[in-house]
């Protein structure tokens, strides 16, 4: 395996390369294409915020330029925390035995952190879901929640819009006192 990994993008396949989990190596995999996918929404999200905002002077319409960036940068760090602290770990890791390996249960449950907070990120659009919005002129309400799932997306809609970031930034926490207790 190569001793450098040459950046953010150089992590992944050095990640994907090095572990032995497959549980791992599937987030690797899936948090690339979430990444790639997110970075393309905000990106066009940022465009879209340009061409609306394109004639008027600085102030407000700079600070939600900025924002939409900032929100971005906010969902992906998360996305990618689980493959640059493993990559980062296998890389400069500290074993008993002087190898590079981290202990066994470290990438299985970083994984599982990851995929925790991909989950979060879901639940928390659908906690700040309003009751009503508008497309294309059209006043339309949220789905009344339905199925086998009924009861959680009730819970989620239950919650005060303002407190629907709150579950994103949990699993953000947990992958971070993952890497913490675990390294």
């Amino acid at each position: 395996m190569a001793d450098d990994y040459d950046g953010i993008l150089g992590a992944f396949p050095y990640a994907f390369r090095g572990s032995d989990s497959l549980l791992f190596r599937s987030y690797v995999l899936v948090a690339a294409l979430a990444t790639l996918l997110l970075t393309l929404t905000c990106v066009l999200a940022v465009v879209v915020v340009f061409g609306q905002t394109a004639g008027a002077r600085g102030g407000n319409f700079t600070l939600s330029r900025s924002f939409v960036a900032l929100l971005g940068l906010l969902a992906v760090l998360p996305i990618v925390g689980p493959v640059l602290l493993a990559a980062r770990t296998r890389r400069y890791g500290r074993s008993v035995d002087g190898s590079f390996d981290p202990p066994a249960n470290y990438e299985p449950l970083l994984a599982v952190g990851g995929y925790l907070f991909l989950l979060s990120l879901y639940l928390g659009l659908i906690a700040s879901m309003p009751e009503t919005f508008v497309l294309d002129g059209e006043t339309i309400a949220r789905p009344e929640p339905s199925g086998v799932f009924a009861p959680v997306v009730a819970a989620l809609y239950a919650l005060p819009a303002t407190a629907s970031p709150l579950l994103p930034g949990a699993a953000a926490a947990l992958i971070l006192l993952l890497h913490r207790r675990l390294r």
